[in-house]
C-alpha cells in the first residue's frame, strides 16, 4: 500500500517538475534588453537611415549592437563608448560573420570601467537617438549617431584553448610513434 502511495505521488510530481524546467531552460533563451524598452522601437528604422541623417531621428528609441571599440570617461561623470555596429541576431547578440555598416557612440550616464567595457567586448545596447557627433577617424571627421543608453547588455568573452601539444616521441595516439602520423581512424 505504501508503494501505490509512492508511486502516485510520483506522477502527481513528475509533471510540475518537467514544467519548472522548461521554464527554467526557455527564461534563458529570452532577449537581453526589455520587452517595455522593445515595444518603443520602430521595427522599420534600420542603422543606415540614421547613419545618414541622425539628427533627423533625434528622440527614436532603437536597439543597436556590435563591438567596442573604446569607452572613455567624461569629467562630469559620463562614459562615451564608441561601438563598431554589427547586426543583431534573435536574441539581439551581435552576431560576428555579418559586415559592419558603421559606428556609432553611446553615452552611458554613470562611470563605466574601461577595463570591463574594454576593445573587443561584444554590446547590446538600447537607447534614445540624441543626434551626431562629429569625431575625427584617422585623417577625416566621421558623423557619429549619439545614443543616450537606456539599457546596456555586456555578452560573455568566448576563448579559444588549441588542443594540447605533445612534444614527446609518442603522439596522444599511444603506441604510434609521431613520424608515423595519426591512425588511419583519426583523421575526419
Amino acid at each position: 500500500m505504501v508503494y501505490n502511495f509512492r508511486v502516485n505521488e510520483m506522477k502527481n510530481i513528475c509533471p510540475r517538475v518537467l514544467l519548472v524546467l522548461l521554464f527554467a531552460l526557455l527564461s534563458g533563451c529570452a532577449p537581453v534588453i526589455s520587452k517595455d524598452l522593445r515595444n518603443q522601437v520602430d521595427p522599420n528604422l534600420t542603422f543606415q537611415q540614421v547613419l545618414q541623417n541622425p539628427t533627423a531621428y533625434k528622440g527614436a528609441i532603437v536597439v543597436w549592437g556590435g563591438e567596442i571599440i573604446e569607452a572613455v570617461n567624461q569629467n562630469d561623470g559620463t562614459t562615451l563608448i564608441e561601438v563598431f555596429q554589427r547586426s543583431l541576431g534573435w536574441r539581439e547578440e551581435p552576431k560576428q560573420t555579418v559586415a559592419s555598416q558603421g559606428r556609432f557612440l553611446a553615452l552611458a550616464d554613470r562611470y563605466l570601467d574601461p577595463y570591463i567595457f574594454r576593445k573587443g567586448r561584444r554590446v547590446t545596447i538600447g537607447g534614445e537617438i540624441l543626434g551626431e557627433e562629429i569625431k575625427p577617424l584617422g585623417k577625416m571627421d566621421y558623423h557619429y549617431p549619439l545614443l543616450l543608453c537606456k539599457q546596456i547588455y555586456l555578452w560573455d568573452e568566448y576563448y579559444y584553448y588549441p588542443p594540447p601539444y605533445y612534444p614527446y616521441p609518442y603522439g596522444p595516439w599511444w603506441g604510434y610513434p609521431y613520424w608515423w602520423g595519426p591512425p588511419y581512424w583519426a583523421y575526419p
